[in-house]
């Protein structure tokens, strides 16, 4: 498809439904708050001693950040189900006092829906976190969470996303009882909007990359899903080879295909991961001659890039993955279409992907 030839309609779109994010995530916290409350008491009444989570795509990176947020602020080690053992092998590990949770977009998808099956099968507490209430996960399970993200029509997962993190983060502050953590959250609605802000200069940084067909996409800590998820939106809508990492697992081996001017996008806001974060970014920097996009609130990170794309300077580390994905988001959107392709259909994929 030429470029030049494809029309936007900017009201009913990707880009649309990336900017609702700030008011799908102030009515999630508005209308969800008790239930996730209910949800963490009973959670609470049981001898729950992990968490067991099951997802796809976009939800799967999700779960990533769950990963990281309920270990850190809820002492709940985490592990990311392989569906193929409930479906394919019919060979289910043991869940005992595990907590089960599935996280779907549409809640069809059956190999998620089967995991959670087989949890309540062994007596486990199981949680859907969904955007249809009325779906095959929701019915299955014990819990329902609503995302409450609205039709979203795009292919690509923008507002499900941020919604999914919010909707684990309610859960976290609810089975933490801190009254902090809920200030915290209350302002996400605001730090988005500001990130939002940044449209127009990130429409004409993506030009510089039209030409990439390839990428590396670091993140570490809570940060480690954004890597995932933004590399997952430029394979999907750009169809360049992007590869996602840990900044600690880049340098053990992959950095060896980086040179002179190739293109590396990192996350590296404000927190315990970020001196890490930054001797990376000096080494491919000054050693290495790479060119840089960075996501960040500090202004070192930042300093490092060719292009510097900045979040608020008060988004907390626990919160950030929810702040940082939205100028990802609009880069991933802004580089479809400087590269000429629809953001609207990507090709080969379809909105419901229904795996066994």
């Amino acid at each position: 498809m030429s470029r030049g030839k494809l029309t936007y309609n900017r009201r009913m779109s990707l880009f649309s439904e990336i900017s609702e994010q700030p008011e799908r995530i102030k009515r999630l916290l508005a209308s969800q708050r008790k239930n996730v409350e209910r949800i963490a008491a009973e959670i609470q009444k049981r001898n729950i001693q992990y968490v067991f989570l099951a997802a796809r795509g976009t939800s799967d990176n999700a779960g990533r950040y769950a990963n990281y947020l309920l270990g850190a602020m809820n002492g709940l080690p985490l592990a990311l189900a392989t569906p193929s053992l409930f479906t394919y092998y019919k060979k289910p590990p043991t869940l005992k006092n595990a907590l089960v949770i599935g996280i779907s977009q549409s809640g069809k998808s059956p190999d998620i829906v089967s995991v959670l099956e087989d949890g309540k099968r062994q007596n486990c507490l199981t949680l859907a976190i969904t955007n249809q209430t009325g779906s095959p996960l929701a019915r299955t399970s014990d819990f329902v969470l609503d995302i409450q993200a609205g039709p979203e029509r795009a292919v690509a997962a923008t507002k499900t996303y941020t919604t999914e993190l919010m909707s684990i983060a309610m859960l976290s502050a609810a089975l933490s009882g801190k009254k902090s953590q809920w200030d915290d959250l209350s302002e996400t609605p605001r730090w988005v909007k500001s990130a939002l802000k940044q449209d127009g200069l990130i429409a004409e940084s993506a030009q510089r990359y039209r030409y990439i067909d390839q990428t590396v996409v670091l993140g570490r800590g809570y940060n480690y899903s954004t890597a995932f998820e933004w590399a997952l939106k430029l394979k999907e809508l750009t169809y360049i080879i992007a590869e996602p990492y840990s900044s600690a697992d880049f340098a053990h081996g992959p950095i060896a295909m980086v040179e002179s001017g190739y293109p590396v996008f990192a996350v590296a806001p404000k927190g315990r991961v970020l001196g890490s974060m930054l001797g990376m970014l000096k080494r491919l920097r000054s050693d290495i001659a790479a060119e840089l996009v960075v996501i960040s609130n500090d202004k070192r990170a930042l300093a490092l890039a060719q292009v510097p794309l900045m979040i608020p300077a008060d988004v907390p580390e626990w919160l950030s993955p929810l702040v940082s994905i939205i100028p990802a988001q609009l880069f991933a959107y802004h580089l479809t279409r400087a590269k000429g392709f629809d953001t609207e259909r990507p090709r080969s994929i379809r909105k419901v992907t229904e795996t066994k």
